[in-house]
């Protein structure tokens, strides 16, 4: 019986593994600033693809990321308030004809079909797009208006991996593996910065 037990126990964690681990990605620096125009975020944040993440960019599969400011008002009575929110979508291919990399950049979900307002960028190497996504400078994160009214303000910064965006075959082939999980996220207080 408990050979049996044993065998089991070795087949399911072959099957489920054990708990994925998102991958090292570290804040290394995160500033607002506030000025008559609104609040505006910069942000460097420091990750290494993992060697299946390359090799399915290297094939032409596009890597999507998504950078996330959320900013809260605290409520005594209730859950904080959202005041503000704003999302960055990055979206990194290989262009395998030229051996170009490009960087889409958009406030909405970068589609295939061409579709809404985006920033497309050109670069030689796969370091240099990197380095591009993981700077965030001078993002408008927030309006006056929005900021107007008093009170503790805080701020929820997430960068992440958007799985969700890879083609279906693929998320259903990295469901749980941590060489595909790639996130961080901070909250600080803006009260300081707000009464400047």
């Amino acid at each position: 019986m408990s050979r049996l037990l044993l065998w089991a126990a070795w087949v399911c964690s072959l099957l489920f593994g054990a708990p994925a681990q998102a991958e090292k990605a570290e804040l290394t620096s995160l500033r607002v600033e506030h000025s008559d125009e609104g609040l505006f975020l910069t942000a460097r944040v420091d990750f290494t693809l993992s060697p299946a993440v390359e090799d399915a960019l290297l094939k032409g599969i596009p890597v999507h990321f998504v950078a996330e400011a959320d900013v809260m008002r605290e409520r005594w009575y209730w859950y904080d308030r959202s005041v503000a929110s704003a999302q960055r979508y990055m979206r990194i291919a290989y262009q395998p004809l030229t051996r170009r990399w490009r960087l889409s950049t958009s406030s909405e979900p970068v589609v295939n079909a061409g579709l809404g307002v985006s920033l497309t960028q050109n670069y030689d190497s796969l370091q240099e797009v990197l380095a591009a996504v993981q700077r965030i400078g001078r993002w408008k994160v927030a309006t006056p208006a929005e900021l107007e009214g008093g009170g503790r303000h805080m701020l929820r910064f997430g960068f992440r991996l958007d799985g969700s965006q890879l083609p279906r075959t693929l998320q259903l082939g990295t469901v749980g593996h941590s060489e595909w999980m790639i996130s961080v996220e901070r909250r600080i207080d803006l009260t300081q910065e707000l009464n400047r």
